[in-house]
């Protein structure tokens, strides 16, 4: 792929950005950017006109986001179906200047990979308005899914696969791990988990509801801060035993940062992402009158204020590589937070916060804006370390010549007073509601389509185009200079050695 300067001017463009501070790997460049075909063409200054031309001044240029981390139209463990199906969240998605989204598909228990694989595909395939992927959701690794339909399913394109260690209805035991572990390593594929101790949970939760506690505030405690840790410690000792790269989803206590940064200083190959609720929720926020506390519920919960500098630590330092929504859709009523009407204890509403429009304008507004992290630091946070991680790299993610043409122009100065109102997901409510920030992204362009402008939507559905992914590309982390890696794979070593005797 191409860099910026290394413009291509044999041809007219069909789309000219123009005036815009772009924003590439390594700089900021004044200037435009052409495209042709629907790829990046051309960057530099003073760019021919294209058949149309789109002024930025005033604007930054950046990259559409990826958000690797979401819930589409998906049935989850205790049977809820999400708000948004594959047109909303994706019209959501485009608003708040996200151009690819990963969502996952989701099996459960006695179906079969394909099944899923094709049920989703489908979904999606009619609905979708920006591209976008899957991850495989595992819940049932009996030997036909291990030994057929799960390898076959990495090499069609599907390189990621999310575990979980808790909810009885999807989480897989240590040894269930282990298998999936060692064929993620055989195929080239990166396991998300879930870390939550599952006993510690159910333990909690138990003697909670005994004695009467079941409003939702209850739910923070019930999910104790030491069932992320301890789980996130489990699942990478799993790992390492045999040295499986794996990454720790939707982190949100100050202790499992610790625990991730405390890993990757040994050099152990281990991930993780966070998400909007983390840094802008607290427990607090699960403490109202009656059960409006339950439109706050999410798993793991939110924490403190020093979980949350902890969060934004684990940006600053790279502890923390992702920054996604995990949008888990469900509405204030029967059909998701609130089953059992005003009687739905904590443990009977479903888990989950909307974010996936405002994902990156919080993160805008409170990262960049307020000087927490710089522009390239947000770029890579919400775009190109995605790309790299879920095998879109060198196509999305970026700013390059060559690459697909998703773009998103962010107005800095344009302040917002978040009302659900005005977002486009069906779930009819925002965590966020009343919070004022500023900065927008105004004009958004998905593979050359201007998809988002003057608050209006310009794509079709089904327009959205499927992603089959490479395998991915890892950056580790490293904390020590010269930090050795503990010889983690001497197993994985002998056991190879064994099979080829």
């Amino acid at each position: 792929m191409k860099h910026a300067g290394d413009t291509d001017m044999t041809q007219g463009f069909d789309l000219t950005i123009r005036n815009g501070r772009i924003v590439t790997d390594d700089a900021v460049i004044e200037g435009d950017v052409g495209v042709r075909d629907g790829r990046i063409a051309a960057i530099g200054p003073g760019l021919a006109p294209g058949a149309r031309d789109v002024d930025a001044a005033g604007r930054w240029v950046l990259p559409g986001g990826i958000d690797s981390h979401c819930h589409v139209e998906q049935l989850s463990g205790m049977g809820v179906m999400g708000a948004d199906d594959f047109y909303s969240a994706t019209v959501s998605a485009a608003f708040g200047g996200t151009t690819t989204i990963i969502p996952f598909a989701a099996q459960h228990r006695g179906t079969s990979v394909p099944d899923v694989v094709s049920d989703y595909a489908e979904r999606a395939r009619t609905k979708a308005v920006i591209d976008y992927g899957f991850h495989l959701i595992l819940a049932n690794p009996d030997e036909q899914t291990m030994t057929r339909d799960l390898p076959q399913a990495i090499r069609d394109g599907i390189t990621s696969l999310k575990v979980y260690m808790t909810y009885d209805a999807m989480r897989l035991d240590d040894y269930q791990l282990l298998d999936v572990f060692e064929l993620a390593r055989e195929h080239g594929a990166l396991v998300m988990v879930h870390a939550e101790n599952n006993d510690i949970i159910k333990w909690l939760a138990k003697r909670l509801i005994e004695r009467g506690h079941t409003a939702p505030k209850v739910h923070a405690v019930a999910h104790d801060p030491l069932a992320e840790a301890e789980a996130t410690n489990r699942a990478i000792a799993l790992a390492r035993l045999v040295d499986t790269p794996i990454l720790i989803v939707h982190v949100a206590g100050g202790s499992t940062v610790e625990v991730i940064r405390g890993a990757q200083s040994l050099g152990v190959h281990v991930l993780a992402e966070s998400c909007p609720q983390y840094l802008f929720l607290t427990a607090e926020d699960m403490d109202r009158a009656g059960l409006e506390g339950a439109k706050f519920c999410c798993s793991p919960p939110a924490r403190d204020a020093g979980s949350q500098e902890a969060v934004w630590q684990g940006f600053a330092d790279g502890t923390l590589l992702t920054y996604s929504s995990d949008h888990a859709p469900y509405r204030f009523d029967e059909t998701g937070k609130l089953p059992k009407g005003d009687k739905t204890t904590f443990k009977e509403m479903a888990n989950g916060v909307p974010g996936l429009e405002l994902r990156l304008p919080l993160l805008f507004s409170e990262g960049v804006l307020k000087g927490r992290m710089d522009i390239h630091q947000f770029v890579k946070l919400t775009a190109s370390n995605h790309a790299d991680l879920y095998g879109l790299s060198p196509r999305k993610g970026r700013i390059a010549i060559g690459a697909d043409a998703d773009l998103a122009l962010w107005n800095p100065d344009r302040e917002t007073r978040i009302a659900y109102d005005d977002l486009h997901d069906q779930v009819g409510y925002t965590p966020y509601e009343g919070r004022v920030i500023k900065g927008w992204p105004e004009v958004v362009v998905s593979r050359g389509r201007v998809v988002v402008e003057d608050g209006r939507l310009h794509a079709e559905r089904g327009s959205g185009q499927y992603l089959r992914r490479e395998a991915p590309q890892f950056a580790w982390p490293v904390r020590q200079p010269g930090a050795a890696r503990r010889p983690d794979g001497l197993l994985s070593k002998a056991m190879a050695g064994a099979r080829e005797g």
